[in-house]
């Protein structure tokens, strides 16, 4: 392929055919769908926000990424000074890691208990009954992230 032929299809000026865009991906090591499939922005304003809250829980999510059909979820979580996350415990197939932004996080994973304070994670394994709760005096905010996503799947209620 010519170099004039690659700058007219960057620039939107001619459309490869199906064999001329095979080749591109080869050349370029991405699958062909890479092509084909439309990308929404990646770029998430902090005033556009999808916020998630879960039914019977405390918990208040923003979502960080664009959606949630991707491998992987992240989410900006608040609760409240002694809040707790749900009344029982929960687990689904994923892995999980939490980051705490401000407060104090008290996490009971399976038999253990940790205790975060802010710059702390803590990764786990979804399938472990896992719950938390906010025990320090002030919001707890702590980063969340999640693959598979799990939390669009859960009869959550979703707004901008």
């Amino acid at each position: 392929m010519s170099a004039s032929f690659l700058s007219q299809v960057e620039r939107g000026k001619s459309s490869p055919s199906i064999d001329s865009l095979a080749r591109i991906s080869r050349a370029l090591d991405v699958p062909i769908y890479y092509f084909l499939v439309e990308s929404p922005n990646p770029v998430v304003r902090h005033n556009e926000r999808q916020i998630l809250s879960m039914p019977n829980s405390s918990l208040r999510y923003e979502l960080l990424c664009p959606d949630l059909r991707k491998s992987m979820e992240a989410w900006l979580a608040r609760l409240g000074p002694g809040e707790v996350s749900s009344a029982a415990p929960l687990s689904h197939a994923t892995e999980e890691l939490v980051f705490v932004l401000r407060g104090e996080l008290e996490m009971c994973v399976g038999p253990h208990t940790y205790r975060l304070g802010p710059h702390d994670s803590l990764y786990y394994h979804g399938l472990v009954p896992h719950r938390f709760s906010s025990v320090g005096e002030e919001e707890l905010v702590f980063l969340s992230a999640v693959t598979p996503p799990i939390l669009g799947q859960l009869g959550a209620d979703t707004r901008r």
